[in-house]
This record gives structure tokens, C-alpha cells and sequence, in this order.
């Protein structure tokens, strides 16, 4: 994490977006070498790419405009749909006879604060291969403009995560923002302003990652580092499912009960009475009560930035981030110069104690997709490695640590899934009719992209 959080600094700039053709084809040529190197992707396979060839060449013969709504599980997934676009589609072009002109690629949107932990040259990257970023807790106009502009008249497609962030579950689509509806319409009223005759589209992409071989090994051997921090006995490493999933709702309750005491002790929480009964299911106890502390811990920031828990928690986190944003990236710091040493150590103190409390959201933001039938639903190696990685960023935050940099469990593959494309042109006559029918267009259109997602 950047130490910049930690003192008061002017207002958050615009990173536009700056397309590098030189750089594009750069990233293209060494990116497979790049992910085999850096990530535990070892392959990527895709179905249907026959349907991006298809729009590809309808979008450079000038008949349509695309978003490309990809699943976001993890950090790894713009690296899976760089390899997508730049070898897959390609490849499956050429053996189709399908001319593309090249380079296949897509501008795309990226959250502003990413460049703020994982370093400044991240957003030169994103910039130079045209993307555009946005401010998620608010009404970031500048990037909103930005992002219709590209999608409007971008020399690509758009690609977006209508989730909005990760979830670290392959297998679970948090519940969709409704930003790519809103900009999907917003681009058919500038094309229809415009008298161009393109169609707009919404394309459902999912990816889902598997291992190459079970890690049980190494899931036994994180388990066992997380009992150990946790200050429960080290289990025996047995790599079973049978004799790690006890353990793992050994330490996932520990952790509770830690927590519960932490927040009531320490920051005057109350816990709702939530009744155990007798033979319930492990997994439901821990369900509610994983639910009840992510609601009391996401209030020890809402009540020092004075909000109201509205929504759902992934609402609540975006809040609780840009009112740390508005503490930190201040309009009266763009002149350090004019400010006194006392002012500017004040500005100091807020920001310190603001990005202070927004950890007690980074906590909450980890576990807002963990229902606590993931595992139970479907007892496989994934699903089990998954929740027990999200139990190690938790723990991780809490020591201190770099939670970015979590520990290779094995090597996987990815597979993408292309959906069937959604016209957003046949629905922007109800849109713009009325206000009402706008509204109800955009949260129609969230919700079947939504569902078009979780079925693939």
C-alpha cells in the first residue's frame, strides 16, 4: 500500500486515457511469456470465440459498438482477457478465414485507487493501453465522460466488470452495479444524436479458474499457517478433504469469536442476539454470524465518517472508500506551499486516521460474496482453496502484511465463456420515452445481464 494515503495530498487527477500503439503491440508479444512467468496461470482456454470474431468484424466494418461485461474473481482475469483478445481470437479468426485487422484489443475501465496500491506506473500502464479510469464511491463525471467518449468513438470495443471489484470466488457473481447498463444506453442516445446507425451491445464473458492438479497439500499447509497465527493447536497435515474442511471451520470460527470480542471490546459494537440452535448446521451459525460482524465492523468507519448504512455492503463499502478519498485528496492541498506547518500537519492527522478506518471496510470488502454454503454446495479443490485464501487476506490485514500478495496454491487454467450478446439498441425506445422507463431499462437490462452471467 502506497505510504501517499497516510498524508493529506491534493485531489485525485484524471489519468487519460493515452492509447501507445508501440506499447500495445510490446505487452501483446511478451504477455503469454509474462503470465507464465508472474501468475499461476499455466493455460487458457476459451469457448465460443467464434462470437467475438463475429462482432469483431462487425465493429470494424462500422455496424456495431460492444462492451465486453466480464466476471471478476480475481486480479489475474484483465491478464486472461489480454491473452483472449490478442492470441485466442486471432487464431480462431484465421482458421475461420475471418480478415481482422489488427491488433485485437478493448479500451477499458479500471478503478482509480488501483494505482494507489499497487504503484503509479500501473496507471501509466492502463493509460498507455487505453483504459480510462473511475472513482467508484461517487459521481465521478470527468471519468464517466471519459468512458462514453471511448465507447461512443473508441478505435475499440469497451471492457468493463459490471461487479465492480473482485470477490476471490469463480463460482459466485456479486450482485452487478448498474454502470455498464447506464453507459450502454447513454452510447445509443450519442450514436442515435449522432445519426449513426451502429447497434449497441452488452457481451456476458465469464471466467472461471480451475487447478491443474488438487493443491490439498498446500491448502493443508496455509490451513496450518492460519491455525498457527491464529492461536489454534497445528493440526496434523493430512491433505484430505474429509480432515481439512473441520479445520477450516475450526479457524473460520476462532477468527469469529476473536473478532466479535475485538469490535464490542474495543470499538463498543453490539452484536444482534442471534440464537444457535441446538444441532444446527455449522455452516448456518456461521453464516449469520459472519453477517452480523461484517455489519458491525463496516459501522466503525460509517460512524467516524458520519454515513448511513444504506444498501447492501458492497454499497456500503464504496461510501465508506470515497469519504476516505475526500479526507485524504483535498482541494485546499493542491498549494502545499500556501498551507502552514500546522495545517499541513492537521491534514496529516485526517489522513492517517481516515485510511485508519478504512481498513475496517478492506475487511468487510473481502468477505461481501461469502455466503457459507460455497464449499458445502460444491466440495471441490477450487471452492475450498478460494475461501481459505479469502481467511488468509483477512488474517494478512490483520498482522499488517501485504494482502496483494497472496501465496500460489498450484498451478491453474482458465476458461472464458462467451454469452450471447444483448441488444441494447432494441431496449433504448422504452429508455428514453420517460424518465421512469429510463430507469427501468437500466435496472432491467442489470438484471438480465446479471442472469445471462451466472448461467455460463
Amino acid at each position: 500500500m502506497s505510504d501517499v494515503i497516510y498524508q493529506a495530498q491534493p485531489p485525485l487527477e484524471f489519468i487519460p486515457p493515452a492509447l501507445n500503439p508501440l506499447f500495445l503491440r510490446f505487452v501483446h508479444l511478451f504477455l503469454p511469456s509474462w503470465m507464465r512467468w508472474k501468475t499461476a496461470i499455466a493455460d487458457v482456454e476459451a469457448d465460443k470465440v467464434e462470437i467475438l470474431v463475429d462482432l469483431y468484424r462487425q465493429f470494424q466494418d462500422g455496424k456495431i459498438r460492444f462492451m465486453l461485461a466480464f466476471r471478476h474473481p480475481k486480479v489475474d482475469d484483465p491478464f486472461c482477457l489480454g491473452y483472449l483478445l490478442s492470441q485466442l481470437v486471432p487464431k480462431v479468426a484465421r482458421y475461420q478465414g475471418t480478415i481482422l485487422e489488427s491488433p485485437i484489443h478493448a479500451h477499458f475501465i479500471y478503478d482509480r485507487g488501483i494505482p494507489l496500491w499497487a504503484g503509479s506506473h500501473v496507471g501509466w500502464i492502463a493509460s498507455n493501453l487505453g483504459g480510462t479510469p473511475i472513482q467508484r464511491g461517487k459521481a465521478d463525471w470527468t471519468g464517466l465522460r471519459s468512458a462514453r467518449e471511448l465507447f461512443v468513438n473508441g478505435k475499440f470495443p469497451m471492457a468493463a466488470a459490471p461487479e465492480g471489484a473482485t470477490n476471490g470466488l469463480s463460482e459466485f457473481i456479486s450482485p452487478l452495479e448498474p454502470g455498464i447498463a447506464q453507459l450502454s444506453f447513454w452510447c445509443a442516445e450519442d450514436l442515435q444524436k449522432a445519426q449513426r446507425s451502429e447497434q449497441v451491445l452488452i457481451v456476458p464473458v465469464g471466467i472461471k479458474y480451475s487447478y491443474v492438479e488438487a493443491p490439498w497439500e498446500a491448502i493443508a499447509t496455509l490451513l496450518s499457517e492460519l491455525e498457527a497465527d491464529s492461536g489454534l493447536p497445528v493440526q496434523g497435515n493430512n491433505p484430505s478433504f474429509e480432515s481439512l474442511y473441520p479445520r477450516l471451520l475450526n479457524v473460520a470460527e476462532h477468527l469469529m469469536s476473536l473478532m466479535e470480542k475485538f469490535y464490542t471490546r474495543f470499538y463498543h459494537q453490539k452484536l444482534p442476539d442471534i440464537k444457535i440452535v441446538e444441532g444446527q448446521d455449522r455452516n448456518e451459525a456461521l453464516a449469520a454470524r459472519l453477517q452480523a460482524m461484517l455489519n458491525i465492523i463496516l459501522q466503525v468507519p460509517e460512524q467516524y465518517f458520519d454515513l448511513h448504512p444504506i444498501g447492501n455492503l458492497t454499497d456500503r463499502c464504496r461510501r465508506v472508500e470515497q469519504a476516505g478519498w475526500n479526507y485524504i485528496f483535498r482541494e485546499e492541498f493542491k498549494d502545499v506551499k500556501k498551507l502552514s506547518a500546522v495545517e499541513k500537519g492537521l491534514g496529516d492527522r485526517i489522513a492517517e486516521e481516515a485510511n485508519l478506518r478504512m481498513w475496517h471496510m478492506r475487511l468487510v470488502e473481502s468477505f461481501v460474496a461469502v455466503t457459507g454454503k460455497y464449499i458445502q454446495e460444491k466440495p471441490t479443490a477450487e471452492r475450498f482453496a478460494e475461501t481459505t485464501l479469502l481467511l488468509w487476506d483477512m488474517v494478512t490485514r490483520i498482522k499488517g502484511s501485504n494482502p496483494f500478495k497472496r501465496p500460489q496454491l498450484g498451478k491453474q487454467k482458465a476458461r472464458i465463456t462467451i454469452g450471447e450478446p444483448i441488444s441494447v439498441s432494441e431496449r433504448y425506445p422504452v429508455y428514453k420515452a420517460t424518465r421512469q422507463g429510463a430507469r427501468q431499462s437500466v435496472t432491467e437490462l442489470t438484471k438480465d445481464l446479471q442472469q445471462a452471467m451466472e448461467k455460463m
